[in-house]
């Protein structure tokens, strides 16, 4: 009886639901799905993956190559006679003028330089994220998450790592089991944030031209390919892992990207960049600056503080390729925020190129006319690089390819290719900042922030010694 009853309700129920309820006809397949069936395929997901990484990554450097270029000439020349004039006009004595030219045009200049490849980094970035395929991402590596014992939810927070590395480990709080959310916090470091792609452009337009893009895309690969390796080692010592649990993950249907919230994504991370660089690296070049002028009467910076300093612990790096004083106290200030390895290197060698900025007689309507002239030549040249990628159209001339910054022409004098690759797999592993770090102690405690500064480093010298070394014996020094 029992039954009877509830098999007359039900059909009451659903006789009432086709009566009331009208559902619109749906294709079977959609669009989304047509495209899922590619970009998450068992074997062709990760390829797809790297190839847009790759894509993207050519992209930011080839089309922003021009505006570093523009945006170098406009810091060293009209912006740095702007100061000049000022300080002349104020009697300002001579240690001022070479604090302004040193730390701040030679320190923080040599760090905005880079914002145009910031800009459009960060752009590519909120387009994956809005049009849906970075949740792709993560299922899509969902498979190789498990060989280090995570699952492709601990991806998403590594992700958020090619932008900035702090707000990427408090991400790893979305994530169930404290062993899975520790270890990705671990291998959030070794991906690539925003603030080592000025490393990584610098070297590359320096010894790698119109292959910059490929090298940089390399660091990012390496990157991954390290914190699986990684990964893998704590799984199977420290951090042995707990049971498995199942991945759900929605992904939404794909969408056209809002250009307004692809502009403040954008906006966003570069104000936050920019923040830094009048901050954190201002005050990090000031202090660079005191140092490398005492003590008082100093004439060498190799026999300054800093100088001194950074001879005792360059032999540390010698094995590496990269054992002068200059490179050994860029890369210990870089624990600050890996801008200031920048920021060091063009206030040490810029400062000692003793650029005469305020020597050029121009009037400020030349520089206005020279700083739009420049602008509208580097736009020119951005997009008869971005046509040239269609088959069969060639429009970048020799001189456009291989534009460069001040301080990558110097640094060829210091490196060989051979040792600027070491440097910038040192600079891709070593200890995280201390933001990073703080954050890292802040959701797990000071242990695991050691940890995490002990192993990166270590991991970074060995990397660095075989690449070099080995690059030796091969006869590529």
């Amino acid at each position: 009886m029992d039954m009877l009853i509830a098999d007359r309700r039900y059909g009451f129920i659903n006789g009432v639901v086709r009566q009331a309820l009208h559902r619109p006809r749906m294709d079977r397949v959609t669009l989304t799905d047509r495209i899922d069936d590619i970009v998450t395929h068992k074997w062709l997901g990760l390829p797809i993956f790297f190839a847009m990484m790759y894509v993207m990554f050519r992209l930011v450097i080839d089309v922003s190559a021009p505006f570093l270029d523009w945006t170098d000439a406009v810091i060293t020349g009209p912006v740095a006679r702007w100061f000049a004039s000022l300080l002349d006009l104020l009697a300002a004595p001579a240690w001022i003028h070479s604090l302004v030219v040193e730390a701040v045009i030679g320190g923080v200049g040599g760090v905005l330089v880079f914002i145009p490849g910031l800009l459009i980094l960060y752009f590519f970035l909120a387009l994956l994220e809005d049009s849906g395929y970075m949740s792709r991402a993560a299922f899509v590596m969902d498979r190789f998450m498990r060989v280090v014992g995570l699952h492709g939810k601990s991806f998403i927070p590594m992700i958020l790592g090619f932008g900035r590395a702090v707000p990427a480990v408090y991400a790893t709080r979305t994530i169930p089991s404290r062993r899975d959310r520790v270890l990705t916090a671990l291998l959030i470091p070794l991906m690539s944030c925003s603030a080592r792609l000025p490393v990584y452009v610098v070297f590359g337009l320096a010894f790698f031209g119109s292959h910059a893009g490929t090298v940089i895309w390399a660091m990012y690969a390496l990157g991954i390919l390290v914190a699986m390796l990684a990964g893998m080692v704590f799984t199977r010592t420290i951090l042995k892992p707990d049971v498995t649990s199942a991945f759900v993950l929605e992904l939404p249907p794909y969408r056209a990207p809002a250009f307004k919230s692809v502009l403040i994504h954008m906006w966003e991370n570069t104000r936050e960049f920019v923040r830094k660089a009048g901050t954190t690296i201002l005050y990090a070049s000031l202090v660079m600056w005191v140092l490398l002028n005492l003590p008082r009467g100093v004439t060498e910076q190799r026999d300054s503080y800093f100088g001194k300093v950074s001879g005792w612990i360059a032999p540390v790096f010698a094995p590496l390729g990269f054992g002068e004083w200059q490179t050994s106290g860029a890369l210990v200030s870089g624990f600050m925020a890996k801008e200031i390895v920048v920021s060091t290197m063009s206030q040490i060698y810029i400062g000692a190129e003793e650029v005469g900025f305020a020597e050029q007689e121009t009037t400020f309507a030349g520089d206005l006319n020279e700083i739009g002239v420049g602008f509208v030549n580097a736009a020119l040249d951005s997009g008869k690089i971005l046509l040239s990628i269609l088959p069969g159209v060639d429009l970048v001339d020799e001189e456009a390819a291989s534009q460069d910054t001040v301080l990558s022409r110097i640094l060829r004098e210091h490196f060989t290719p051979l040792s600027a690759v070491a440097m910038l797999i040192f600079v891709l592993l070593y200890v995280p900042c201390v933001a990073t770090l703080g954050a890292i102690k802040h959701e797990f405690g000071a242990s695991w922030a050691v940890t995490s500064a002990v192993y990166q480093t270590v991991v970074a010298w060995l990397a660095a010694f075989l690449v070099y070394q080995g690059g030796l014996l091969l006869g590529l020094g």
